[in-house]
């Protein structure tokens, strides 16, 4: 199972909910892991009955909410300690060191640090990596209006003596392309619609998914995302 990290303060809930809706079209089986203090999941993803922790399922992928670690998540599930979960990607979204380290995202495969350029989001999102030990690789995943190099600088400066090695490339998605009102109404009628997206954030999505993945080819993700365009 791939393990894959996306830390930081920002509102990153719908995000991974729409990388995993392209890998769940693409085969895979995937769960998706809410360790933030407000839980947005909870309230952005239906669920018949609600409880201190629990998974359910939306639009083929299990969302798990209210668990302290992946031993927490297999003793709901039936599992045995030793017995390995049958999901072929983890998606694990958190704002806490706390989640970085009770679910040992140092051995993920891919962690990913998502911000836009407020200083809450900035400097609250590295609080998360200000209590690590080991330096790690983290990608920027940077929401932005106009993607100035001038706020990648101010992020590479804000992290100086943070234990993190930057990847060099980044991907952006826009702040102000009319995404927000698809996805708002995304979470009204409960559904993962793609069609109306912009065709930036659909290349970002598509970037996350064949990185994640490494083992598909970026036309197969391209026709998973006009799968879900077409809402089949």
């Amino acid at each position: 199972m791939k393990k894959i990290g996306f830390i930081g303060a920002y509102d990153k809930t719908d995000l991974i909910i729409y990388v995993a809706k392209i890998l769940t079209v693409l085969k895979k089986k995937v769960l998706v892991v809410d360790f933030t203090i407000n839980q947005k999941a909870r309230y952005v993803v239906p669920v018949i009955s609600p409880a201190m922790k629990y998974v359910t399922d939306f639009e083929d992928i299990d969302i798990a909410v209210g668990f302290s670690d992946v031993k927490d998540i297999k003793n709901y599930l039936g599992l045995a300690e030793d017995q390995e979960m049958e999901y072929d990607v983890m998606l694990v979204d958190t704002d806490q060191l706390e989640g970085f380290r009770n679910f040992e995202l140092d051995t993920a495969q891919k962690n990913y640090f998502v911000t836009s350029f407020d200083n809450y989001s900035l400097k609250k999102g590295l609080e998360v990596l200000g209590g690590l030990q080991d330096v790690i690789s983290l990608t920027k995943v940077l929401f932005s209006k106009e993607m100035l190099k001038e706020e990648d600088d101010y992020l590479n400066f804000l992290s100086l003596g943070y234990k993190v090695v930057w990847n060099e490339y980044r991907i952006y998605f826009p702040i102000e392309n009319g995404d927000l009102s698809v996805i708002y109404e995304n979470q009204r009628v409960a559904k993962i619609k793609f069609r109306k997206l912009s065709v930036q954030y659909k290349d970002g999505l598509a970037y996350l998914a064949e990185e994640i993945l490494g083992d598909v080819s970026e036309a197969n993700i391209r026709r998973a995302i006009k799968y879900i365009e077409k809402g089949v």
